[in-house]
């Protein structure tokens, strides 16, 4: 078990973590999810031992390793470049870190004919990494981490630089070897759709601050406050500031917005109404959806999906459609509004409720 408890990173002036706590079980998939600088590199670097903490501690089962080397550590990464030796062959690269082991042959062979099924490598095990391609050298470094058998495997973008076919293979493959292989995973994605297709748990980070850690389906679903909803949102989570009075929130042109069930009880006032794009549908969903006349900003086209940007008194919005839409700007449309998905943040910007009581 990995544990951080009030870790914080300060670099002269700048606060790159700031008092972060989490524990990590052996046998997880943990996902750093957040833009470009919000931490989740600087979090990793902690957690492996090439940075010392400015404030806090960190514990691996149960021994203090704060300020230990990563050298003495049993951590093994995997970078968004990936990094193999070229004058060895695959299987020599994934035999690396057993040979500096001192493991014996007949180990070594067993182990890296292992990891090379795993991974689907084994007709490669004789080539040098430059005669494969972006994915499989990708796997030969995912592999060598593997066989190293460490209690902590960090990976930082590990599928950034590959082509979308090589990523979308990969992320499909990757769950699966994360299962088998038992230890502690981090991987840190700038992407809510990767988080949301690795599963396992998911810390979202705002500014070098973990402000959601658990289940990822559950943080995506029940955010505990709308810097957690935005960071978990592609494309951006639709948003517009309401009044609440008694049973609805009021709406430009006299539309009012029905409450749901799960929100009957919060008080009357101004709150910030957030949903995602999908649900905001050009079809009536359900008898609890609202219609509202909206103004069409711009419509990108992607194939098989149409992003649909829309005005709505002063707030823009983005609506997900499957299929061909090819509006024109400034036309006047008909969307409707799925009522029973809304997140409701206050003042705050905290959930207006538990998150245990939003809606799915």
């Amino acid at each position: 078990m990995l544990e951080l408890k009030n870790v914080s990173k300060v670099v002269g002036a700048e606060t790159h973590i700031s008092d972060v706590s989490l524990t990590l079980e052996h046998g997880s998939l943990n996902v750093l999810l957040g833009p470009t600088l919000s931490g989740k590199t600087s979090l990793m670097r902690l957690m492996a031992g090439l940075d010392v903490p400015t404030a806090g501690s960190i514990r691996f089962d149960g021994k203090d390793v704060t300020g230990v080397a990563v050298q003495k550590r049993n951590v093994a990464m995997v970078y968004q470049q990936f990094i193999n030796y070229p004058a060895m062959t695959v299987y020599e690269n994934i035999a690396s870190p057993l040979r500096v082991a001192g493991k014996d042959k007949a180990v070594i062979d067993r182990e890296v004919r292992k990891a090379a099924e795993l991974l689907r490598l084994t007709e490669f095990l004789d080539r040098t990494p430059l005669s494969l391609s972006g994915g499989q050298q990708q796997r030969t470094a995912l592999a060598r981490a593997i066989v190293k058998n460490a209690g902590l495997v960090l990976l930082d973008e590990p599928l950034a630089n590959l082509d979308y076919k090589l990523r979308e293979e990969l992320r499909a493959e990757l769950p699966k070897i994360f299962a088998e292989a038992g230890t502690i995973f981090v991987y840190a994605t700038t992407e809510p759709s990767e988080a949301l297709l690795l599963g396992g748990n998911t810390a979202t980070l705002s500014q070098g601050r973990v402000t959601q850690f658990g289940p990822t389906i559950e943080v995506f679903r029940r955010p505990v406050d709308l810097v957690t909803a935005t960071t978990f949102s592609d494309p951006p989570l639709n948003t517009i500031v309401l009044a609440k009075r008694g049973p609805a929130f009021q709406l430009d042109g006299g539309v009012n917005l029905p409450v749901p069930a799960h929100l009957a009880g919060i008080a009357d006032g101004v709150y910030t109404i957030g949903f995602q794009p999908h649900h905001l549908a050009l079809v009536r969903p359900n008898a609890d959806a609202v219609a509202v006349q909206a103004k069409v900003v711009v419509t990108e086209i992607t194939g098989s999906e149409s992003f649909v940007h829309l005005d709505f008194a002063d707030a823009r919005w983005v609506m997900l459609e499957h299929g061909i839409h090819d509006f024109e700007a400034d036309r006047v449309v008909e969307v409707f509004i799925d009522s029973r998905h809304l997140l409701v943040f206050g003042g705050d910007g905290r959930a207006a409720v538990a998150p245990a009581k939003l809606a799915a």
